[in-house]
């Protein structure tokens, strides 16, 4: 797919992916916002917002695609109108000169205080060793290639080393699914899993069903960006429109847990799917359609069951605050922290835990909760 066709029509999966890097985008800017308020009240306190993958601005049917988004956003709120740095970049001057005329028509654009900077270059070598070399002032990078090339470790890596950086990126995952098994694009799989990993994935691949290949490139993915530091991977999937099989994943990065909260948070309200309230963090215009014509069946099976068993089982014997047991239990699972309020009040109203005194019906981040040991009882 060129550049040109995919942004000739928008789709329901691209205006999901939109929704939730503009969003995270606003939440993110405003907790920066905050700390820089508190440490550093008088400095020169920017925020940035770095595309490498812009597009013109608009799909061809009108719609604005996310860098108008993540202006309208900071153009509606005073402190981003002044702090945000917005740098967009596309290897096509017909999108740049699109996106510049795009800009310049939004309401107010005049407002913010650093007008948008626009490039037009290849995304390779020279951008990433000068982005290594630079000291980024907290910047949310979103990297939306149309396959693969130009995205890699160190370029996602070259943003993430500074304090505030977040990363979320679109991951073609039929393309590079291909790509591993072909030699002409082996430099790029190398480098956007690292040889070693690379090279294995290559040899793993081909005994797996479609479902295990896929979930094999992207925990290896996943396992390779943790490798560089962040520690913190939340991947949410895109189906094609028919629902059969997956197109792209959007993965976000982050150094820090408040990050990967609001995340997380963003991208189980945009899921389509939900069983007992655990967002199944994809996308799927078919499920989204089975849902809402659907609602009761959609929702029959009970995954809540699963995390209070293993509540009981991880925390055996153990008294913790509410909000311990949320941090040190949910990375790298689906559940949000009012999946572990509901089920912690669940389990407190069949007596399988105890809990300090609360309000009937609540359960604050503080409530301290006992669990019983392996023998059914609880510690006082």
């Amino acid at each position: 797919m060129t550049s040109g066709n995919f942004f000739d029509e928008s789709t329901e999966q691209s205006k999901v992916k939109s929704a939730i890097v503009a969003k995270y985008f606003e939440t993110w800017a405003r907790v920066v916002i905050s700390a820089q308020n508190r440490s550093r009240p008088n400095a020169d306190n920017r925020i940035a917002y770095i595309d490498l993958f812009a597009g013109p601005g608009r799909y061809s049917d009108g719609t604005i695609s996310t860098p108008l988004l993540i202006l309208e956003k900071a153009i509606q709120d005073d402190d981003m109108r002044q702090r945000l740095v917005a740098i967009f970049n596309d290897k096509d001057e017909r999108n740049t000169q699109s996106l510049s005329e795009a800009i310049s028509r939004l309401p107010d654009v005049d407002k913010l205080t650093h007008q948008p900077q626009i490039f037009s270059q290849e995304v390779g070598e020279n951008i990433i060793e000068m982005f290594e070399e630079m000291n980024f002032v907290p910047t949310l990078f979103f990297v939306d290639p149309w396959g693969y090339r130009g995205l890699s470790l160190r370029l996602v890596n070259s943003v993430l080393k500074d304090w505030g950086c977040d990363c979320i990126f679109f991951f073609n995952y039929n393309r590079i699914n291909m790509g591993l098994h072909n030699d002409a694009v082996r430099e790029h799989m190398n480098a956007l899993f690292g040889e070693r990993r690379a090279d294995n994935l290559r040899t793993q691949l081909d005994p797996l069903t479609p479902e295990q290949r896929e979930l094999t490139v992207v925990e290896e993915l996943c396992q390779a960006l943790r490798e560089l530091g962040p520690q913190y991977v939340l991947p949410f999937r895109f189906k094609n429109e028919r629902g059969s099989r997956t197109s792209h994943h959007l993965i976000f990065v982050s150094k820090g847990f408040k990050g990967y909260e609001i995340m997380k948070e963003i991208m189980a309200r945009e899921s389509s799917g939900a069983e007992q309230g655990v967002a199944n963090f994809e996308y799927n215009p078919v499920d989204a359609e089975m849902a809402a014509q659907q609602p009761l069946l959609f929702n029959l099976s009970c995954p809540l069951d699963d995390l209070g068993d293993m509540l009981l089982r991880d925390f055996s014997g153990q008294r913790l605050e509410m909000i311990e047991i949320y941090k040190r239990h949910n990375i790298d699972r689906p559940y949000i922290k009012k999946n572990y309020k509901d089920v912690l009040k669940q389990l407190e109203e069949q007596q399988k835990i105890t809990a300090s005194l609360h309000r009937r019906g609540t359960f604050a981040d503080s409530v301290i909760v006992t669990f019983p040991d392996h023998e059914g009882t609880t510690d006082g």
